[in-house]
């Protein structure tokens, strides 16, 4: 079933479990994970990142997610991921969307909050929730990582913006690690006890289980895996016979690759049988 962003982290505040959010970019992968899902009984989110609506892969991945959440006896949110821009968001909340995320980190926190309010207001307006970011969530192959985020800035951020949800920079980065982070689990908290809001956990592939689930403990609702998903399907790809010419035969062993990976994911999290 199709639900929206606010509704699903709902569940795993009430339940004190996390929400896995995988990025999805084909068919094969939204089958993956929505068979994941079902079998395990569990709430998942599928997300897109911005520049495929950017680009025109949003307009044809679309109605794939929509009618995969719809068919599903669990709990589906849709979410734009990284939102760049107007643009992305206007796009994505047109191609159904039922979470949208506006990543405006990079600018100062008066810009920051400026741009999250106007998007928090278009998104307002049709009834799909917002996450924002505070504390800009870089690359692992960024120079550095930037400040932490403040506790008390995370308080007046959410309180001026209206966010539903708040991704915050505690120690993790997009992409794959080539040291295992370490996570700030008592900023975690921290933050938590600030906001009163559901927090989101970027780049969580590579993340240490154990800091997966003090994380969690600590108060983190939502963790985003994408570059894993990526590699669990690229990688059954790359092993899979030239001999099987049909795409739809081709593709069915990534489909079980992905499966099993956001299963992995799913039992980490919690969210086993929390449908």
């Amino acid at each position: 079933m199709l639900v929206n962003l606010k509704e699903i982290l709902a569940i795993a505040q009430e339940k004190s479990f996390a929400i896995p959010a995988f990025n999805v970019y084909n068919m094969e992968t939204v089958m993956g994970v929505i068979q994941a899902a079902e079998e395990l009984n569990a709430p998942v989110i599928l997300q897109c990142y911005s520049r495929l609506f950017s680009n025109e892969e949003g307009y044809y991945l679309a109605p794939i997610i929509l009618a995969a959440a719809e068919k599903a006896k669990v709990p589906v949110c849709f979410h734009l991921d990284h939102g760049a821009g107007f643009t992305e968001v206007s796009r994505a909340l047109r191609y159904g969307t039922t979470g949208i995320m506006i990543d405006a980190s990079n600018n100062p926190f008066a810009e920051n909050v400026e741009i999250t309010k106007k998007v928090f207001d278009m998104s307002n307006a049709v009834g799909v929730p917002v996450e924002g970011e505070l504390g800009h969530i870089g690359s692992v192959n960024d120079a550095s990582m930037g400040e932490f985020t403040d506790p008390a800035e995370a308080k007046e951020y959410v309180k001026q913006t209206g966010v539903s949800a708040l991704a915050i920079l505690v120690g993790t980065a997009h992409g794959r690690y080539k040291k295992a982070p370490k996570l700030d689990i008592e900023r975690i908290k921290a933050i938590k006890q600030s906001t009163q809001i559901p927090l989101v956990l970027h780049g969580g592939s590579g993340v240490p289980d154990d800091q997966i689930i003090a994380a969690i403990n600590a108060g983190i609702r939502k963790i985003n895996f994408g570059t894993d998903l990526c590699y669990s399907f690229l990688d059954k790809v790359f092993e899979t016979s030239r001999d099987k010419i049909a795409i739809d035969l081709f593709m069915k062993d990534a489909i079980i690759n992905v499966k099993a990976f956001a299963q992995s994911k799913l039992r980490l999290l919690g969210a086993e049988n929390k449908a």
